[in-house]
């Protein structure tokens, strides 16, 4: 099918967008929508459900007017988008409520509660993954205790892509990545619903939907859907995976070897390694981190998240850009980056060192600890401000490995996408910290790509994922970045005491905190 043309749907907290590819995974077209949502006093976030399928209809309408014969060139589309959170809608297909994200902290009780009790751990070796806030089991238990009129008129509860799904196909599903590790058993990638009677909300397995694999299966396109979207009804639906493994898997996490790791260097950090078979799965003392099933058979990723990545070095970017507004100089962080990596690489490595926890919301990964804040070490006189910066990257590498260690040995070579991994400074300073071969991908829509490939499989255009990535991915990797020989041993050196750091300061945070607090009250 040489005029074949698949679709990825990646449905983000900050962008909804559809983008069409050919069958060998060259991009087309692109359309996109800013999302919107809404904070709330008491740590809410929400969506208007409404509005986010509208938008996402309005992409694929746009994607009809700029590809020539989409609707019958169109071999089916994929659906990914932001995880975790609450989408609820009654019997009738009518949400019953705005959408709960991911970013929603309501459920700060229901998560310490839940974590003390002697039905953590069992739950933990079963999913792989520690419960944290924006998980839909504890949000459910916050909604019985606080809203249990929502809960009487809902039926399903999805997840953002589950959404969409519903409304291109009417099918009232979720996917094996986010059913097993909120609800399931990432070895048999079947569903354990123990732990909601552990948190009293038994009564509301109900909500829960059934898993489809959209690798295997797919729904069709609906006329009404047909009709809001400019394409043809009957089209092949499928149900990508959560957008986290979808980035992945457009990203290069893919490697039937298992020597290969991901890494999405974005505002938050992500690191993913796959494991090849269930039995390699190496769960962590601190419960954290996320493992979850892969669009391949058989495999998992293993998932460890630092809250904050490229936030960090904004944060320093936006101090000096406000010394020198004060100069009445102007400056954007774009100009700010010239010449970084260069003025970078001219300072000692390991000279100073820095803890990467700049976001209010504390550190998740590998460990949880909501107090932590960032900090820097070994600051003296001699120390400028591109040798702070050159802390800060580190600090994202040291955070990196500490990431990876809790997962097992750090993979042989790490592929890194997001906006950062186009610095040679971070490139180098990953390879040597983590002492592993770095490779970026030049793929800009990882997340829609790693959509559109699970869709590509299903419909048989590539006879298993082996095949679609060697055609998808791999041409869009650069070239190898080694580790620095001479600073190897260096950050060895430093990692550790990046460890032992941030172990030793658990209390000097918490009292940071509750001064803050009382500083707040008095």
């Amino acid at each position: 099918m040489k005029d074949a043309v698949l679709i990825g749907i990646d449905a983000g907290t900050s962008v909804i967008k559809s983008v069409a590819f050919s069958a060998d995974g060259t991009q087309l077209a692109a359309a996109a929508i800013p999302n919107s949502y809404v904070t709330l006093p008491d740590g809410g976030a929400e969506q208007d459900m409404a509005r986010t399928w509208t938008d996402a209809a309005k992409t694929l309408k746009q994607l009809t007017e700029v590809i020539p014969n989409l609707a019958q060139r169109l071999v089916a589309i994929s659906v990914t988008g932001q995880g975790d959170g609450i989408w609820m809608i009654d019997k009738a297909g009518t949400p019953v409520a705005p959408a709960w994200l991911w970013l929603d902290a309501r459920a700060i009780r229901e998560v310490d509660e839940f974590t003390a009790t002697g039905d953590y751990a069992s739950h933990y070796n079963r999913t792989g993954t520690g419960v944290n806030v924006c998980q839909m089991s504890v949000q459910l238990t916050w909604m019985r205790r606080h809203r249990p009129e929502v809960l009487e008129k809902a039926t399903h509860c999805f997840h953002c892509k589950d959404w969409i799904y519903f409304n291109l196909t009417g099918d009232r599903v979720t996917d094996p990545s986010e059913g097993n590790f909120t609800f399931g058993n990432y070895a048999t990638r079947q569903y354990h619903l123990d732990i909601m009677d552990s948190l009293g909300s038994g009564a509301l397995k109900r909500l829960v939907t059934p898993m489809v694999d959209g690798t295997r299966e797919n729904g069709v396109l609906t006329a009404e859907a047909a009709a809001q979207t400019g394409l043809k009804a009957g089209t092949p639906i499928c149900l990508g995976y959560v957008d986290v493994l979808c980035t992945g898997l457009g990203g290069g996490l893919y490697d039937p070897t298992g020597q290969s790791g991901c890494t999405i260097v974005g505002s938050t950090g992500m690191h993913m390694r796959l494991q090849t078979d269930v039995s390699k799965v190496k769960l962590n003392s601190e419960k954290s981190g996320y493992t979850m099933v892969f669009p391949a058979p058989g495999m998992v990723a293993q998932i460890q998240s630092n809250m904050a990545s490229t936030l960090n070095i904004d944060w320093l970017l936006d101090m000096g850009r406000g010394l020198l507004r004060e100069h009445g100089i102007e400056k954007s962080r774009g100009d700010m980056l010239q010449g970084m990596d260069d003025k970078l690489l001219a300072r000692a490595p390991a000279a100073v060192l820095y803890h990467p926890y700049i976001s209010k919301a504390g550190e998740r990964g590998p460990f949880m600890e909501p107090t932590a804040r960032a900090m820097f070490n070994g600051l003296d006189t001699g120390t400028d401000y591109f040798g702070m910066m050159r802390g800060v990257f580190e600090g994202l590498g040291h955070a990196a490995r500490d990431c990876y260690s809790a997962m097992g040995p750090i993979p042989a070579e790490v592929r890194i996408t997001g906006g950062a991994a186009r610095s040679k400074a971070l490139r180098a300073i990953l390879a040597s910290i983590l002492k592993a071969r770095i490779r970026s991908v030049t793929r800009e829509e990882a997340g829609a790509a790693g959509a559109a490939m699970i869709a590509a499989v299903q419909q048989k255009l590539y006879p298993d994922m082996t095949a679609c990535a060697a055609q998808w991915v791999e041409p869009h990797l650069t070239a190898i970045t080694e580790p620095e020989a001479q600073w190897v041993k260096t950050y060895d050196a430093a990692y550790d005491a990046f460890v032992e750091a941030r172990k030793v300061m658990r209390p000097v945070w918490r009292g940071l905190a509750e001064a803050r607090r009382m500083g707040t009250e008095s």
